[in-house]
Order: C-alpha cells, then sequence, then structure tokens
C-alpha cells in the first residue's frame, strides 16, 4: 500500500474540513500580542496548534480508531480472491476506504462538530473541554465495535481490572478496537475466500481429469471468478456488507 499516497489523501481532506470550519465562525489569525489582546491572541494560538496537530496525526486517527481499517483489509481481500493483484488499482481500493469511511462515520464528525469544535471556536468553551467533548463520541463508536473480550483484555494488561465502561480510557479503547476491527475483516475475508476457492478447486479437478495437467488452472478460473463477481453484483454486496456490519 502506498503510504505516502494514503497521507496526501488525508492531509488534504482534513485541511479543507478544518478551514471550512475555521472559515465559517470567522477565526481571526491576528498575532500580535502587544495590541491589548493577549488572552484572544493566545487563545487562537492554541486552537492553531491544536489544528496543525489534527493535521499530524491525521493518517493515524483516520487509520486506527474509524472504519476504515476493516474496509481496507475486506477490500484487499476481494482482490486477492479474484486473483487481479492489480485491479482495483491501490490508490481506488484507498479512495474508495476513505469515501466509505467518511459516510459511516458522518454522525460522529457531525457530533463532534456540533458539540465540540463550533463552542471551541466561539470561545464558548475550552481547549480541554472541546477535547473532552469531541473524544466522547468516537469513543462509543469504538466501543460499539469492540468485543468485550478485547476491551477486558487490554484492560487486564493495563492492570485496571474492571471498569465502567465510561471510564475506560483511550489508551485501552484504541487497541481493544483495532484488534476487533483486524478480527472482523478477516471473518468477512475467509467468507469471501470460499465461492472462489470452489472455483478453483472445479477447474483444477477437472483439467486433471482432461489431462491437462501443464495447463495452468489460474488462466481458466480467472474470467469464471469474474464472471460470477459480475453476476452476482459483487461490488454492491461487499460494500453492502461493510456498511451493515458496523450497526449503523
Amino acid at each position: 500500500m502506498n503510504k505516502r499516497i494514503v497521507s496526501i489523501l488525508l492531509s488534504v481532506i482534513a485541511f479543507f474540513v478544518f478551514a471550512n470550519t475555521v472559515s465559517a465562525q470567522g477565526l481571526s489569525l491576528n498575532m500580535n500580542l502587544g495590541d491589548g489582546q493577549e488572552g484572544q491572541d493566545v487563545g487562537t494560538a492554541i486552537q492553531i496548534l491544536l489544528l496543525m496537530t489534527l493535521l499530524t496525526l491525521g493518517p493515524s486517527i483516520v487509520v486506527m480508531m474509524t472504519s476504515f481499517t476493516r474496509i481496507i483489509i475486506v477490500l484487499g481481500f476481494v482482490r486477492t480472491a479474484l486473483g487481479v493483484n492489480q485491479a482495483p488499482a491501490n490508490q481506488l481500493i484507498v479512495g474508495l476506504s476513505l469515501i466509505i469511511t467518511f459516510f459511516i462515520m458522518q454522525p460522529v464528525l457531525n457530533d463532534v462538530n456540533t458539540n465540540a469544535l463550533e463552542p471551541m471556536f466561539a470561545k464558548e468553551i475550552t481547549t480541554q473541554e472541546a477535547f473532552e467533548r469531541g473524544s466522547g463520541p468516537l469513543k462509543d463508536f469504538m466501543l460499539k465495535q469492540t468485543k468485550i473480550s478485547d476491551v477486558e483484555f487490554f484492560l487486564d494488561l493495563s492492570g485496571m481490572g474492571p471498569t465502567a465502561e465510561s471510564m475506560i480510557p483511550m489508551r485501552v479503547v484504541v487497541p481493544a478496537f483495532v484488534l476487533s476491527e483486524i478480527r472482523t475483516a478477516f471473518q468477512m475475508g475467509f467468507l469471501i475466500f470460499l465461492p472462489f476457492i470452489l472455483i478453483d478447486f472445479l477447474v483444477g479437478t477437472t483439467l486433471m481429469a482432461m489431462g491437462m495437467m501443464m495447463m495452468p488452472p489460474v488462466i481458466i478460473s480467472l474470467p469464471f471468478k469474474l464472471l460470477l463477481f459480475v453476476l452476482v453484483d459483487g461490488w454492491a454486496l461487499i460494500i453492502k456488507s461493510l456498511v451493515q456490519s458496523f450497526n449503523l
């Protein structure tokens, strides 16, 4: 996977999102500390620092704390199961994963923007309060997709023991969420592979029965795989299954 392309895409998207938010709130960028508005300028500097931090950590946040991980793993399994390693291209897989991710995460992003970003830019709450309000919806989303056993595992590793859901820290929620996402993605990938493995088995058995043992089975099975995938409208089924798997 081209990490540079992913970073560029995420940085551009994050830039436009926060640029529109800042523009809508009319944020002043006056950094002159000698005009008697020290408090306002310091607050503006903190907001700029926060935005730059989010832009820097944007790729990691999207990959580790959203639905992106499950989506891109499953789409990669689909391409591998079909036996076409270069179609769709990596750029298209990453772009499609980002689009579906933002579609799934839209309610969470709206919640964060309404309850955290807009009040912070309007100077109604502090940066710390905005962080606490903004992390709440994201934490709820991750916990909803995370298996209880994974949360308990990382709670035990951290030495916290049984903890109320509202008191579970993000340092426990994030790794538990990623572990659950990888497990779920591999389970979906196994189900995706089954019909294509059956086609490979039938083609290989037929060629062997015909005495054509020197003929590579993949040459014959690939068109049948593509035909099956097109007939059942495979991409639509995969996308629908991915979106529905998040229990929105």
